[in-house]
């Protein structure tokens, strides 16, 4: 038997991860590791179901159809309002098959700059903490009475290696993705009884429209005659902090979220797994 037999691997490249014919619901699906989670899914067979705050969502969700050939299908939400929330997820797992996988993506950065923290005025925390905390918890009591109904259900929640080493680059953002990871083991803990798993994942350094307005913020408050393009500032932020000398994609970590949405994952819940080049490694 040959090595592709034993791993069930197709010529494509993916590995049977039993998520065919299953859904997944991903908020923040219409762009960055929020759409390459949605792509890889896709790939593996599984449905779709994309929640994003932009109208964009809808052309995505008919390009994973035409490209993939799975069911998959946007929604305009926005995670802040609740009862918005509510609405949408009864929508979702009215779908036949309904959700059993929920991936957390949607977030923002608080477009201001640390260094130290008390550049920052308490009113420059209010935005990110309202989507990135309140967003993640109101997804999360939507989407959980549903999966404990299914009685199966796998969670990920993105969270950021900010939220582990207290960068000082963003507070906000990095002490809402503290909360995430926190919230997504107690989470664990309450659901594991259903046979529901919650998971976090931390992306270090990805070129994402997140990480360039953390540029952005930089180069508007450094002086001129010291400034860098981003490519520039990119590129020796990685090589002086990354073991492994290299961006990360949204396709690396995509691959962590859908394999940690897997049955191959089925042993793992409560974990926050660092897709991050040896970013952060604890010790």
């Amino acid at each position: 038997m040959s090595c592709d037999s034993i791993l069930r691997t197709d010529r494509n490249g993916h590995m049977d991860l039993g998520l065919s014919g299953k859904r997944a619901l991903i908020t923040g699906g219409a762009s960055g590791i929020g759409l390459a989670a949605a792509q890889t899914f896709a790939r593996e067979g599984c449905c779709v179901t994309l929640w994003d705050v932009s109208d964009h969502v809808h052309d995505v969700a008919r390009s994973l159809h035409r490209n993939f050939g799975v069911e998959a299908d946007g929604a305009v939400v926005d995670i802040v309002d609740f009862d918005a929330v509510r609405t949408a997820a009864k929508a979702a797992f009215s779908a036949k098959p309904g959700p059993t996988r929920v991936v957390h993506c949607a977030a923002i950065g608080s477009g201001k700059f640390g260094f130290p923290f008390t550049n920052l005025t308490p009113d420059d925390w209010k935005r990110s903490i309202e989507v990135n905390i309140f967003g993640t918890t109101n997804v999360a009591h939507a989407v959980t009475p549903y999966l404990i109904e299914s009685g199966e259900g796998s969670i990920v929640i993105l969270a950021s290696v900010a939220g582990q080493i207290g960068s000082q680059t963003d507070p906000p953002y990095s002490a809402a993705k503290a909360a995430n990871i926190n919230f997504a083991q107690c989470m664990a803990k309450d659901l594991a009884p259903n046979g529901i798993r919650v998971n976090s994942v931390c992306p270090g350094m990805v070129k994402t429209p997140l990480n360039r307005s953390v540029w952005k913020a930089w180069y508007d408050q450094t002086p001129e005659p010291e400034r860098l393009s981003y490519d520039e500032w990119a590129e020796r932020k990685i090589k002086s902090i990354v073991p492994l000398g290299r961006w990360q994609t949204p396709e690396d970590v995509a691959a962590m979220i859908v394999f940690l949405s897997s049955e191959r994952a089925n042993q793992i819940t409560g974990q926050t797994i660092n897709v991050d080049g040896g970013f952060v490694m604890h010790w």
